[in-house]
């Protein structure tokens, strides 16, 4: 449809001021945003915090030797391990536990008398190992060669069930990222209806006088594109004092990992990048389900 000359460049031949207010829309999109932040926000904390975990437990080993105050080699079969460990290539530290730390691990097994327990403990030794640098079943061989009885165990099968939970919860935080959006598309869908079903006989006027089906579905579509921009901007504003603070709450679990704010009121660099993209992606959603809707609508007029 050719613009006149005559009419002001702002001119609301459609009436989409009155159609599509600018309160309810952006509210909603506002509110979807927020939530899309939160779910975020679980994506990138979940894979922080399990790649956290999984690397402190895949550096972890305990070493159990039967008998500890034995003789071997001419030191006490646990001194004999401890050396060895020391030496070994790969290995960090090596810290035997002492009574009390053993007592504490069993205490929930055995309750308050798990300090008082008859039975023979054996020595642990919690050893931590250098990524990538240690070779396990090599270690845990040399070990019973040396000191037969000695038991080596490493941490695979948390690694593998961290890593397991990590994949579901980032799957269930991505599917509610994905039904945000399809609750977002079908809250934009419902609100240019209703604004089509208002305005309906000024846009059949329009068409009838030769507007074209791509310059009504652009106007609806430039309408609620900047209301849905206007509600991402507004759900990304409310939605950082909400990060922040589950930041703080989070940051006891963080605060071992290097470069880590204790104090939990930094954010991860991902979030700071997906926070300015939520008005960006609610105009694309808004602009695309407008689009849609009001080209599906005009296909249905006589």
């Amino acid at each position: 449809m050719a613009r006149n000359p005559l009419r002001p460049a702002r001119f609301d031949d459609l009436g989409l001021r009155r159609a599509l207010g600018d309160r309810m829309l952006p509210l909603l999109v506002a509110a979807m945003a927020f939530l899309a932040a939160l779910a975020l926000a679980g994506v990138v904390g979940v894979r922080a915090l399990a790649a956290h975990w999984q690397e402190g437990a895949g550096a972890a080993l305990t070493v159990q030797v039967p008998r500890p105050a034995g003789q071997e080699g001419g030191k006490t079969r646990l001194d004999h391990v401890l050396a060895m460990l020391r030496d070994a290539p790969g290995v960090a530290s090596a810290r035997p536990l002492s009574e009390g730390e053993l007592a504490e691990l069993l205490r929930p097994w055995l309750g308050a008398g798990a300090d008082r327990v008859a039975i023979p403990l054996p020595g642990v030794i919690a050893v931590r190992l250098i990524p990538g640098a240690a070779d396990t079943e090599a270690l845990a061989a040399r070990l019973a060669g040396a000191v037969p009885g000695t038991l080596t165990e490493s941490h695979d099968v948390w690694v593998q069930r961290l890593g397991l939970l990590a994949g579901s919860l980032q799957a269930c935080a991505w599917l509610a990222l994905a039904v945000v959006a399809a609750v977002a598309a079908a809250v934009v869908a419902i609100a240019t209806t209703a604004g089509l079903a208002a305005r309906r006989e000024a846009i059949e006027i329009v068409h009838g006088l030769g507007a074209t089906d791509g310059y009504i579905a652009g106007r609806f579509a430039g309408r609620v594109t900047g209301l849905a921009a206007a509600g991402g901007l507004l759900g990304a504003l409310a939605a950082l004092p909400a990060l922040l603070a589950l930041a703080r709450l989070a940051a006891p679990f963080a605060a071992a990992r290097p470069g880590a704010d204790p104090s939990g009121l930094a954010l991860p660099a991902p979030l700071w990048l997906a926070l300015p993209a939520l008005p960006l992606a609610a105009a694309t959603i808004g602009f695309l389900a407008a689009q849609g809707t009001v080209r599906r609508w005009l296909r249905r007029l006589p």
